[in-house]
């Protein structure tokens, strides 16, 4: 492993975007996921919404390049896990975020980090909490 060793309790330093129409429309291009709720406002007011709202995969995007920038060249997502507790809105904006809250080593001798992590809408409020293993290869 290139670097000091993470520690408990550090932070990720945290990713942010605002979404909106050109940011949706770019992933939807992407993976084929042109759903009017995500493109129409009135689709998204239609289904109970202020107006259309980002997509849950997006929220996962999001997660993942939070942890792929914590990972580097050197290190391994090995495992994340979290749930959808409200959608991005038309710009609000998300932030992505994680700590460390454990590191040990596996029996090969790979640092492995479990983080808490999360998106989270401009007022604090979760939009996607959840976990996250990140290993690295064994120091020396």
């Amino acid at each position: 492993m290139q670097g000091p060793t993470p520690e408990v309790g550090q932070e990720l330093p945290p990713l942010t975007w605002t979404p909106g129409f050109d940011v949706w429309n770019r992933f939807a291009a992407v993976n084929d996921e042109f759903v009017p709720i995500h493109m129409d406002d009135e689709a998204g007011r239609a289904a109970g919404y202020p107006a259309a709202f980002g997509m849950g995969y997006l929220q996962w995007s999001w997660a993942h390049n939070l942890l792929r920038e914590f990972a580097g060249d050197q290190g391994r997502i090995d495992k994340v896990q979290g749930s959808f507790r409200a959608p991005s809105l038309k710009g609000v904006e998300v932030t992505a975020g994680g700590r460390v809250t454990e590191v040990t080593h596996d029996p090969t001798g790979r640092v492995v980090c479990e983080l808490e992590i999360w998106t989270r809408a401009a007022d604090g409020s979760p939009l996607l909490p959840g976990t996250a293993v990140v290993s690295f290869p064994a120091e020396g």
